[in-house]
């Protein structure tokens, strides 16, 4: 049984201010070489990641909208924190907690009309049904969307990492799920590949972090493992600043090279894969090493704001990864 990935619905959401983002990742999401129909399936996959994400971290468009497709009956909060910080209110994090509740819904009555459950409703929202035709023609587990779901909940509860063990728990919901997915899709999920993977996924999260220190930590969140900054002198006061001083430029420097590390290990993937796809894994490894090489140009400061690798950078890290297969 099947639903038409795109329908219209009153009152739905558009689908365009959530794909739209797509342009600002480090890495392409879908890009033109590839066939439609993979470009098609890493779009659905992106709007889910996307769309959940947006529910995460108060960044939806039009969450009120959002939340009658989706039958979610929390109460928008109306107010904001009195100091003026983005941190949350109570109601915010139960709005959010609300709406991935409700997407989670969705995702089970995605799987359901899959399964041919007589009588199930078609999920509500354009980017959940997107999902339809993805899990039915590559017969995928409902366990990496669950995942993703789950993250943007810890996200809610967590906002501190006493380790860098503890944070690649983390990178297990977040970020790795999507690169299982993109695996399967393409038909060449192993053993060894989704652990090369892994490696790869957690090291562009890992990236994503220290590209957005400043703006994590006006969220009340702090990606940088606790013992790392008691390791190099520095505190949350320091991480509050315009500009990144001494200690917290040697940290994040240390940062960048553990993802380095990570990323190098994962990397060999490409090498076992050939064709577009090979392509594709040599733009996502390249997508992080540029922006590694990004956060190194400015000498490690990322306070003032995310450092962007430049396009021809990107181009020419994608072009060296694809012939050297790592």
């Amino acid at each position: 049984m099947s639903a038409d990935a795109r329908p219209s619905s009153p009152g739905a959401p558009p689908e365009g201010a959530v794909l739209g983002k797509a342009a600002r990742e480090n890495f392409p999401v879908a890009p033109f070489f590839l066939p439609a129909a993979w470009r098609d399936d890493l779009m659905a996959v992106y709007g889910f990641a996307r769309l959940v994400d947006d529910a995460g971290d108060g960044d939806l468009d039009h969450p009120d909208q959002v939340a009658k497709v989706l039958g979610v009956d929390q109460p928008l909060p109306q107010t904001r924190r009195r100091d003026g910080s983005d941190l949350p209110t109570e109601e915010e994090t139960a709005f959010r907690l609300a709406l991935l509740d409700g997407l989670e819904r969705d995702l089970d009555r995605v799987f359901a009309i899959v399964l041919g459950t007589c009588g199930v409703e078609q999920p509500r929202h354009p980017l959940m049904r997107a999902l339809v035709p993805l899990v039915e023609n590559h017969g995928l587990t409902a366990d990496p969307f669950r995942n993703l779901i789950q993250a943007n909940r810890v996200d809610q509860q967590t906002t501190r990492y006493a380790t860098y063990e503890d944070l690649l728990g983390y990178c297990e919901l977040s970020a790795n799920p999507v690169g299982r997915l993109v695996l399967a899709i393409a038909g060449v999920s192993t053993p060894e590949r989704v652990e090369r993977s892994d490696a790869i996924c957690s090291a562009l999260q890992v990236v994503e972090h220290l590209q957005d220190v400043a703006e994590d930590r006006a969220r009340g969140r702090i990606y940088l493992p606790a013992e790392d900054l008691d390791r190099f002198g520095v505190t949350e006061a320091d991480l509050a600043a315009p500009a990144a001083g001494g200690r917290v430029r040697d940290l994040i420097a240390f940062q960048v090279q553990r993802a380095g590390t990570l990323l190098d290990h994962g990397a060999p993937l490409v090498g076992t894969v050939r064709g577009r796809l090979r392509l594709l894994l040599a733009g996502f490894t390249a997508g992080g090493r540029a922006a590694l090489g990004a956060i190194t140009a400015v000498g490690y400061d990322v306070l003032p704001g995310p450092p962007k690798p430049a396009k021809s950078r990107l181009l020419r890290e994608a072009a060296a990864t694809y012939v050297k297969g790592r």
